[in-house]
């Protein structure tokens, strides 16, 4: 059952959202459907959850109005659980956890806009390759449209992740020492210079920041970015496959990694940590070849 609130408590913020979102299972719930797994059947087998705890955590889920039941099937009708806008509203809530967890309890709290090769971030990132990109759009730089992540038509898409660019904006203090985050416009540059190369391949190359589209906007301008850089802002893409973040200047900040993806939003390639950004780059390219001569799935 959902918890009461005591009269004490009635007017603190934190207390009424624990009230709603405090439990384990809900929280997990909230992280699965904005991974893209909203059928009750799924769920069950992603969480390893009771049917009558899922249950019950779905129907206060819906309630508090974090989830909404949409059908998808009729005779008989049966529905799928997806986020709704205060949903989403808790996506920096889940990612500032996993940043503090990745931070302090999988790490030794240094702060660091990379990872040990050998960490359980590295791994849960590696661990990407086979699943697929639930649908979805972030703003683009150009005029803030939203964009799907995965190109149209293209043989690969290959995604770039960053923490910041210095322009428009200032950096935080102390930024360039910071583990990692140094080399985001030499990154841009180099995935400029073979964009050609890239295209040629049948790939499409877009680049994502936690930056605003305006921010973005200035930066690719200033740099003749011939590819569209997209707008993570509102952390939907790093929730929904779990980028590895950290926070900065009062900001959640995406990691540099390098993912491609065919045509049937399925990663077929992950680079994290990016500890050579060049040969990230050249690794990018040739995935995408390999997959315009075999584009068949990975499993």
């Amino acid at each position: 059952m959902a918890r009461t609130v005591p009269e004490r408590d009635a007017a603190c913020a934190i207390a009424q959202a624990a009230a709603v979102i405090g439990d384990w299972w809900s929280l997990l719930l909230v992280r699965e459907t904005a991974r893209g797994h909203h059928r009750f059947d799924v769920l069950l087998e992603e969480l390893g959850i009771s049917r009558k705890v899922l249950t019950e955590r779905l129907a206060q889920l819906v309630e508090a109005g974090v989830l909404e039941k949409v059908p998808y099937q009729h005779n008989p009708v049966r529905h799928e659980y997806r986020l709704t806008e205060r949903g989403r509203g808790l996506l920096p809530v889940l990612l500032s956890m996993q940043d503090w967890a990745d931070r302090w309890v999988l790490g030794d709290g240094s702060l660091s806009g990379t990872a040990d090769e050998t960490s359980a971030e590295a791994h849960r990132v590696a661990s990407l390759v086979g699943e697929r990109l639930p649908h979805l759009r972030l703003p683009r730089h150009v005029d803030g449209t939203p964009s799907d992540p995965v190109a149209e038509g293209a043989a690969a898409t290959v995604l770039f992740t960053y923490p910041a660019t210095g322009r428009p904006s200032p950096l935080p203090d102390g930024w360039a020492s910071i583990p990692g985050t140094v080399g985001c416009t030499l990154e841009n540059r180099l995935f400029r210079e073979k964009y050609d190369d890239f295209r040629a391949a049948g790939a499409q190359v877009h680049g994502v920041s936690t930056q605003r589209p305006d921010e973005q906007r200035v930066f690719a301008v200033e740099e003749g970015l011939p590819f569209p850089l997209l707008s993570d802002v509102d952390l939907r893409l790093s929730a929904a496959l779990r980028l590895p973040v950290f926070r900065a200047g009062q900001a959640l900040r995406l990691k540099r990694a390098v993912l491609v993806l065919d045509r049937t939003r399925t990663v077929r390639h992950v680079r994290f940590p990016v500890l050579d950004i060049p040969g990230a780059v050249r690794e990018a390219l040739e995935t995408a070849r390999n997959l315009a001569a075999d584009p068949g799935p990975t499993r």
